[in-house]
């Protein structure tokens, strides 16, 4: 008589396995619960909000200033992008005009935070294969970005850099001398760091193919930046509805194919380049004139002439308690962070704070892919995945 195997039910085999919210390797407090089979992955379900700050109704309890340093604290891996945003939202309800060196100054600054935001999620998703070399080469560079933005500001990594209307002081020599010193030296590092991963057969084993999504399906979950653009869509936000004079400049779009991880680190290596582009031809064309528009209403005064001047102290007072009425509108305002489209959506009713807030937070969106890019995966593809999404904690739970 002929054997036979009896069929039975198969989900009795599978295991959960609970992904964070305290393993290492989420880099964040994520929480994923797996359902395995085995080493493979059959079903997910994320969870977020395990940080409960609630961001966005304590701006609507702030004056306007005082929210800056909450914007600091959603993707700080690249928080000058995030302040900068921030200010002109307000400005764009305010109806103000920057002057083009504040333009300038600002693209220098947001650009050099992208290249800050793309090395680290980069080196991480080397990490996150074995190859921990590339990672402790190019947090250096990492450190002399934030030594700019320390000459700038006093801060490193949560800056509260810039102000409504502006900049709270201009470049320094020093400054000037810090940045180009960076242009000058980062070609070499970056171009290193690119052959210690872009050939490298075990990297290119352990990404490509791996959390892949398609163009159609990304657009349907609302994917911006990197994430998208390695899919071969082309948005970006400073080409498609320029602002701080991104116009001026000429630079590409790095667009991917196939929207797996490979493509997706390999976006954020070119990247850079563009951003390090972008940097020079500012640098070298920065206008003279002023680094903050007119507006005393709103713009803090110099503090030498706080603590000089009894009607500056004033205003200074007025100003950061929010003791200014805002005109009544409603605004959304985008810029492109280093993992997506940020956007803030500001409705005022006149009085001084915001009467309803909204941060688009990029990771927050494209995070609710992660169960459809993981499945039939390893375990292990889907810690590399994650990296290369570059979801990072402080924005989901806003």
């Amino acid at each position: 008589m002929e054997n036979t195997i009896t069929d039975f039910d198969h989900k009795s085999e599978y295991t959960k396995l609970n992904l964070g919210p305290t393993h290492p390797a989420t880099h964040g407090i994520f929480q994923n619960i797996l359902t395995m089979d085995g080493e493979i992955i059959v079903d997910a379900e994320q969870t977020c909000g395990y940080i409960h700050r609630a961001f966005e109704k304590i701006a609507e309890h702030r004056p306007f200033y005082q929210i800056t340093p909450l914007t600091d604290r959603l993707n700080y891996c690249s928080s000058p992008i995030n302040n900068m945003g921030w200010h002109m939202t307000v400005e764009k309800l305010l109806g103000v005009q920057t002057p083009k060196r504040v333009d300038y100054m600002r693209v220098i600054i947001m650009e050099l935070a992208r290249i800050s935001d793309h090395l680290i999620c980069n080196s991480v998703i080397g990490v996150d294969v074995g190859a921990l070399t590339g990672f402790t080469y190019v947090f250096q560079w990492r450190e002399k970005i934030y030594d700019i933005f320390e000459e700038i500001c006093g801060a490193r990594l949560t800056t509260n850099i810039g102000r409504i209307g502006g900049l709270e002081r201009d470049f320094s020599p020093a400054c000037i001398q810090k940045i180009r010193e960076f242009l000058k030296e980062f070609p070499a590092i970056l171009r290193e760091f690119t052959n210690l991963l872009e050939r490298n057969r075990i990297f290119m084993d352990r990404t490509i193919g791996v959390g892949g999504i398609s163009a159609e399906r990304a657009l349907n979950y609302g994917f911006t930046g990197p994430n998208l653009r390695a899919t071969g869509v082309d948005y970006d936000v400073r080409a498609m509805n320029p602002y701080c004079s991104y116009n001026d400049f000429d630079f590409i779009i790095p667009v991917g194919i196939n929207g797996d991880t490979y493509d997706r680190f390999m976006v954020r290596q070119q990247e850079m380049w563009e951003s390090h582009k972008i940097i020079t031809q500012a640098l070298e064309n920065l206008p003279e004139g002023k680094y903050f528009a007119e507006v005393p209403q709103f713009f803090l005064p110099p503090k030498e002439e706080v603590y000089n001047n009894m009607e500056a102290l004033i205003w200074h007072f007025k100003i950061v308690m929010g003791e200014a009425d805002v005109p009544v509108g409603e605004v959304y305002h985008s810029v492109e962070g280093g993992n997506g489209e940020l956007g803030f959506y500001l409705v005022s009713d006149g009085g001084r704070a915001a009467y309803r807030l909204h941060f688009r937070r990029p990771s927050f969106i494209y995070y609710q892919a992660y169960t459809e890019m993981i499945k039939g995966s390893t375990l292990s593809d889907a810690i590399v995945t994650m990296s290369s999404m570059n979801v990072i904690a402080g924005e989901l739970d806003a």
